[in-house]
């Protein structure tokens, strides 16, 4: 039945009507997990505690018995990065302007100044020549952004950062998983920051977490994380520095160390599913119907997501927009990552404008992310590229 459905765009239209909607995204949490999570509530130590130990230890052993320390947000994590890194008024962070605005919020949040550089047309993640060519005697630091769990060149990325003197605030967000060279994102590098937010593909609900380098900075992060406090014996308190209140909870903790247990499992099979897009879309899509599938990466990617640019529209409707409805419409769900930030008011405010990324400025504008979640199967794949299909039929 559904092989003919797929060979019939009358038949697609109708049965695609008939199904459950298919979601952009949905978190999937076992029984075993959903058990942990009431075993810690009625333990009476529902706050940092055990289980966010465990869960730390099982991610530093994950990056190669690197330090890890887990937060409230992969959000708090960038900012704890930065100001660890002594990054403040006066200096340069330079990011990419096709991000979750959070990237660049937290440069605001130190007092630092975002600089952007445009971005790669391909990979979508920031274009490392325009990267060096923005650096000047302020930068201080690097965010780079992996899009959709894609890694940059980390090579030549690192080869950069050493060559200037740059600190480098890995915003692996959607890479947990992604490696580079046959090595983990967050087993190398300079400070690298993950995120177990809902859609992610591993969730604690919400929360993050930063892998660090060196003893101090595990001390500094623990005391940005939870008010500045340092505790000596039993009743032993300081403040040194101005931190917030940022800790992971056990509740959190359960659900994260619940999914962490599935990783490899969870990405390979969201491999699989991007093999199947691809499949389905087939090799003369981009030709047929003028819209740009992602880089074909199935040896680094965790495929966070599967991106579509759609093509530019000449009749003056809002391209995306009206995508989105359509496909709406025939009960697939779709999202969209991002919108240039560079353009949104608060950094106009700052200076920003059109045309100063015109790469990002277009794959903002266009850029649509299609279903991918762990519990998907390949034939919610074949009906999502059919979807898109009908909806770009030339």
């Amino acid at each position: 039945m559904f092989g003919a459905y797929l060979t019939s765009a009358i038949g697609c239209l109708s049965f695609m009507s008939q199904l459950p909607f298919l979601p952009f995204s949905k978190p999937v949490i076992d029984e075993a997990t959903i058990a942990a999570v009431g075993d810690v509530l009625r333990s009476g130590w529902i706050t940092s505690g055990p289980k966010v130990q465990a869960f730390e230890a099982q991610l530093s052993e994950f990056f190669g018995g690197r330090p890890v320390r887990t937060f409230n947000s992969g959000t708090c994590t960038m900012e704890i990065a930065l100001r660890i890194a002594g990054i403040g008024p006066g200096d340069e962070v330079i990011t990419t302007p096709i991000s979750w605005v959070a990237t660049a919020n937290v440069i605001l949040e130190v007092g630092a100044t975002p600089v952007f550089a445009d971005i790669d047309p391909v990979t979508r993640n920031i274009d490392l020549d325009q990267l060096e060519t923005a650096i000047t005697p302020r930068t201080k630091a690097i965010i780079p952004v992996y899009l959709a769990g894609l890694p940059l060149d980390m090579n030549r990325l690192y080869a950069i950062a050493q060559k200037h003197g740059l600190r480098i605030v890995e915003d692996a967000a959607q890479a947990l998983g992604s490696s580079w060279n046959d090595q983990r994102i967050g087993a190398t590098g300079d400070f690298v920051s993950f995120s177990f937010q809902a859609n992610k593909n591993v969730t604690s609900s919400e929360g993050g977490c930063l892998v660090l380098n060196t003893p101090e900075e595990v001390r500094l992060a623990e005391k940005y994380r939870l008010q500045g406090v340092t505790r000596n014996g039993f009743d032993g308190l300081d403040v040194d520095v101005l931190g917030g209140k940022f800790n992971m909870t056990d509740v959190a903790a359960a659900i994260g160390l619940g999914q962490f247990a599935h990783i490899e499992a969870i990405t390979a099979h969201r491999r699989e599913l991007a093999r199947h897009y691809f499949e389905c879309f087939g090799a003369d899509f981009e030709a047929q119907y003028g819209a740009q599938l992602p880089p074909a990466d199935f040896e680094n990617s965790n495929w966070h997501l599967f991106q579509l640019v759609l093509p530019e529209r000449k009749d003056g409707q809002p391209a995306r927009a009206t995508f989105m409805e359509q496909m709406q419409a025939l009960g697939v769900g779709i999202g969209y990552h991002y919108p240039p930030i560079h353009l949104l008011s608060l950094y106009r405010e700052r200076g920003f404008k059109e045309g100063m990324f015109p790469v990002a400025e277009r794959v903002g504008r266009l850029i649509v992310s299609l279903p991918m979640f762990t519990s998907m199967t390949k034939a919610d794949v074949e009906r999502s590229v059919a979807a898109v299909k009908s909806v770009l039929k030339p």
